[in-house]
């Protein structure tokens, strides 16, 4: 599923590149496999594993199938995944490395980052 030459089996492009629009991409949380999935017209096109620490939302890795990168799934998936957390009022800490690059480029989801210790 993931292109070894990208981190986290995500594309840079996924910021610039987007699939159609946003509302292409559905994303869901699986909250039974501690994961959000992202869905293309139905076909599961990548995922955001997490698990829940704490009463904060741990984001570990983010990772989209081959046939979907380029495409803005991953970027969409992020946003999406931090609008529900934002909606549910938690605070989230990042461990993957595609979401701390996103973050550098969309400064105003950054309120959402619990404090570091």
């Amino acid at each position: 599923m993931a292109d070894p030459n990208t981190s986290d089996g995500v594309s840079d492009l996924d910021d610039q590149a987007v699939v159609g629009s946003t509302d292409e991409v559905d994303v869901s949380d699986d909250s039974s496999g501690s994961r959000y999935v992202a869905r293309v017209d139905g076909d599961l096109a990548g995922f955001l594993d997490y698990r829940i620490r704490d009463g904060r939302v741990v984001l570990l890795h983010t990772e989209v199938d081959d046939a979907f990168q380029g495409r803005g799934v991953a970027s969409t998936l992020v946003r999406k995944v931090l609008d529900d957390i934002s909606a549910g009022e938690r605070e989230v800490v990042v461990k993957c490395e595609y979401v701390q690059s996103w973050l550098q480029r969309h400064p105003d989801y950054r309120e959402l980052l619990a404090p570091q210790a």
